[in-house]
C-alpha cells in the first residue's frame, strides 16, 4: 500500500509540474495587460516579431505562408473576396481557415484580418452601402454616424472580419482630389465631430481608460483605424498621393484636429498617408509618426502603412527597397502593408536588424503596439469568428438606417425661381411623369467607388438595394404613369405631355488617383440630357457625384437642383424627400465653386464667390399628404 501511495504522490507532484510549467501569463485574460504582452515578447524570436509586423493579400496567403511566416496580418484590398457573391459563412469560412494556420505556430498568436469598410462593408455581396463620408458631412449629424459605425461593425464582424480600415477623416481642401468623397467636409470642425464613427465601429471607451489607448468592446465591435496620417487632402491641385504644401500651423489647425479626437475616443489603429507634407513623404516622417503621434498625442495603437505604401517613398516606387524599410520603420511605422512581395520585406528588414541599421528597441515598440490592439480586442480569447452575427449582413434595420442617412444628406440647391413657386416637394398623384439620365436606374452609380470592386462598378446586379428609379415608381401614386428615358430627345420630351421631369445624372465611380479631375465635368451624355428634358418641361435635377461639379452653365435651366452626393445602396431615401414624405435639410459640406479657375477655394477664403457657399441648402416641409 505504501509504495503505491508513493506512487500516487509522485504522479500528483508531476501532474503540478507540469500544470505549473503549462501555466502561460500571456493566455490568461486575467492576468493585466501589460504582463500579457511583457511575458509574449519575452518568448519571441526575431522572426516571429517582424511576422507580427508584416500585413499581407489573402489572395496569396494560405495557412501555410502565414505558419511558415508566422504572418500577423492580413487583408482584402478593394475587391478581394473568397468568391464573386461570396455568402457571410463563405467569408468566415476563408478566414478561419487562415486563422487556424496563426494558431498551429508555437506561440499562437492570432493574426488580425483587415478590410476597408468605408461606407458599410462595401467589398462584401449583400452588405448595406451607407452614403459616402461627403453624403454623411452634409447631414451634420454625429449621432446618426455614430449608428453607422456600430451597423457596420456588426455586418463586418458578420462575416468573421474584426478589423475595418474607417474613418478616412481627411479634410478635402480642393475637389480635383479623387478621394475627396472619403472626406466628411472642407472644413475641420466637421470631420471633428464625424469621429464619433469611431466609437459606433469600436465602442464608447470606459471611463478611467488612459488616453491614447486602443479600446475595442467586444466581439460586435471592430478596430478602427484613423487615415491618412496626415494632410493627405491638401495636396497641390487636388493630385492624389502628392505633395502638401502648408506651414506647420496650417497643418495642425486643418488637417492634425481630427486625429485628437480620434484617439482621444480610443481609436485602435493610425494608417500614414502616401501623401507628402513641404516634400516629406509620410511613410517616411518621423517626426510626425514618432515625435508627434506617438510622443506627443501619446497614441498607444499600431501605425499601419497603405497599401504599398512604403514602396512609394521612392521614386520611381520600390526603386531602392531596403531604404524605404529603414525609413518607414525608424520613422515609426509599425505594421506593413507589404501586401505581396512578403518575403523580400521580411528579410530585409530582418538584415537591417541584423545589421543595427533599425535598432531592436524600435521592433520590440512596433510589436508591442500590436500585441496591445489583439488583446484588447479579445482576439486571444476569440481568435475564430462563428456564424451568429451573419443575418446582420444588410438586414432591414441596417437598410432602414441607410436610408435616413440617404434623406438627410441631401442638400436642394434651387427650389423654383422664387419662393413663391417651388416645384420640389413634387405631386405623387400625376398623369405621367418622366425620369430620365444614366443614374435614375444604375445602382453602381450611385454607390460609387469602393463598391463590391475597388473602382465601383456600373449595373443593378452587383449587390442588393433600390436605384431611383425603382424607388420613384414604389412612392407615386398607383395612377401615376411613369416613363424612364435615359437620354430622351427634345421632340420626345414635348410630345408626350409630361406633367413634371426627375432627370438624375452625375459623376461614374471612380477611387482614389482614377479619380482626380482637373475639369469636374459631368460626363456625356448628362449635360444634353439636362438641356433636353429641362428646356422642355419643369424638371428637377439630382445631381449624383462625389464633390461639387460644373453646373453652372445649366442651372438657369433647371427649375430644382438637388445634391445627392453617392448615396449607396438605399436609393429609397431620395425619393422620400422629392415627394415630400420628408423634408430637406442637408447643408452643404463644401463650397460648390462657379469655374475650376476658382480652385483651390475654401470657406473663410479672401477671394470667395461661390455658385454655393459652404453650408448652403434650402428647407422644405414634409407634406401632409402621402
Amino acid at each position: 500500500m505504501g509504495r503505491t501511495n508513493c506512487v500516487l504522490l509522485m504522479g500528483l507532484l508531476l501532474l503540478c509540474c507540469l500544470a505549473e510549467a503549462e501555466y502561460i501569463k500571456y493566455k490568461d485574460p486575467k492576468q493585466p495587460l501589460n504582463v500579457r504582452i511583457r511575458d509574449l515578447m519575452k518568448r519571441m524570436t526575431l522572426e516571429e516579431k517582424i511576422g507580427q509586423m508584416t500585413q499581407i493579400e489573402r489572395a496569396i496567403s494560405s495557412p501555410d505562408v502565414i505558419k511558415n511566416y508566422f504572418i500577423g496580418s492580413l487583408l482584402s484590398g478593394g475587391g478581394s473576396v473568397p468568391a464573386k457573391k461570396a455568402s457571410a459563412k463563405d467569408w468566415i469560412e476563408m478566414i478561419n481557415s487562415f486563422q487556424k494556420g496563426a494558431l498551429s505556430t508555437r506561440l499562437g498568436i492570432p493574426m488580425i484580418y483587415g478590410i476597408d469598410a468605408v461606407h458599410g462593408h462595401n467589398n462584401v455581396y449583400n452588405a448595406t452601402i451607407f452614403p459616402h463620408n461627403v453624403g454623411l458631412g452634409a447631414t451634420r449629424d454625429p449621432g446618426l454616424v455614430k449608428k453607422i459605425g456600430a451597423a457596420t461593425a456588426l455586418e463586418v464582424r458578420a462575416t468573421g472580419v474584426p478589423y475595418a480600415f474607417a474613418p478616412c477623416i481627411a479634410v478635402c481642401r480642393d475637389p480635383r482630389w479623387g478621394r475627396c468623397y472619403e472626406s466628411y467636409s472642407e472644413d475641420p470642425k466637421i470631420v471633428r465631430a464625424m469621429t464619433e464613427l469611431i466609437p459606433g465601429l469600436q465602442g464608447e471607451i470606459p471611463a478611467g481608460l488612459r488616453k491614447g489607448y486602443p479600446y475595442v468592446s467586444g466581439k460586435t465591435k471592430v478596430a478602427a483605424c484613423a487615415k491618412h496620417f496626415v494632410g493627405d487632402g491638401g495636396t497641390t491641385k487636388g493630385i492624389n498621393e502628392n505633395n502638401t504644401v502648408i506651414d506647420r500651423h496650417g497643418l495642425f489647425s486643418i488637417h492634425m484636429p481630427a486625429y485628437y479626437d480620434s484617439i482621444m475616443k480610443g481609436v485602435s489603429t493610425v494608417m500614414a498617408s502616401y501623401s507628402s507634407w513641404n516634400g516629406v513623404k509620410m511613410h517616411a516622417n518621423r517626426d510626425l509618426i514618432t515625435g508627434f503621434l506617438k510622443h506627443t498625442l501619446r497614441f498607444r495603437g499600431f501605425v499601419i502603412t497603405d497599401w504599398e505604401g512604403i514602396d512609394r517613398i521612392t521614386s520611381p516606387p520600390h526603386a531602392n527597397y531596403t531604404y524605404s524599410i529603414e525609413m518607414a520603420i525608424n520613422a515609426g511605422i509599425d505594421m506593413v502593408m507589404v501586401p505581396t512581395n512578403y518575403t523580400e520585406f521580411i528579410d530585409g528588414l530582418a538584415s537591417l536588424v541584423k545589421k543595427n541599421v533599425i535598432p531592436m528597441s524600435r521592433i520590440d515598440d512596433a510589436v508591442k503596439r500590436i500585441l496591445r490592439v489583439k488583446f484588447v480586442m479579445g482576439l486571444f480569447e476569440n481568435p475564430l469568428a462563428d456564424d451568429s452575427l451573419v443575418n446582420h449582413l444588410g438586414s432591414q434595420e441596417h437598410r432602414e438606417l441607410a436610408q435616413e442617412a440617404v434623406r438627410k444628406s441631401l442638400v436642394l440647391l434651387k427650389n423654383g425661381e422664387s419662393a413663391d413657386q417651388p416645384l420640389l416637394p413634387l405631386p405623387k398623384k400625376a398623369s405621367k411623369i418622366l425620369v430620365a439620365g444614366t443614374h435614375a436606374d444604375n445602382l453602381g452609380y450611385q454607390c460609387g467607388g469602393w463598391t463590391i470592386e475597388w473602382q465601383g462598378l456600373s449595373g443593378n446586379d452587383i449587390t442588393s438595394g433600390t436605384t431611383i428609379l425603382t424607388a420613384i415608381k414604389n412612392t407615386v401614386d398607383q395612377q401615376t404613369e411613369v416613363v424612364f428615358a435615359e437620354n430622351p430627345d427634345v421632340n420626345f420630351v414635348k410630345s408626350n405631355n409630361f406633367s413634371y421631369a426627375i432627370v438624375v445624372v452625375g459623376e461614374h465611380p471612380y477611387a482614389e488617383t482614377k479619380g482626380d479631375s482637373l475639369n469636374l465635368t459631368i460626363p456625356d451624355p448628362g449635360p444634353s440630357t439636362i438641356t433636353n428634358v429641362c428646356r422642355a418641361v419643369k424638371c428637377v435635377v439630382v445631381i449624383i457625384s462625389g464633390r461639387p461639379v460644373v453646373l453652372e452653365p445649366y442651372v438657369s435651366l433647371m427649375d430644382a437642383l438637388v445634391a445627392a452626393w453617392l448615396p449607396g445602396s438605399e436609393g429609397q431615401g431620395v425619393a422620400d424627400v422629392l415627394f415630400g414624405d420628408y423634408g430637406f435639410t442637408g447643408k452643404l459640406p463644401r463650397t460648390w465653386f462657379r469655374t475650376v479657375d476658382q480652385l483651390p477655394m475654401n470657406v473663410g477664403d479672401k477671394h470667395y464667390d461661390p455658385l454655393f457657399p459652404f453650408g448652403f441648402g434650402l428647407t422644405t416641409k414634409p407634406t401632409m399628404a402621402k
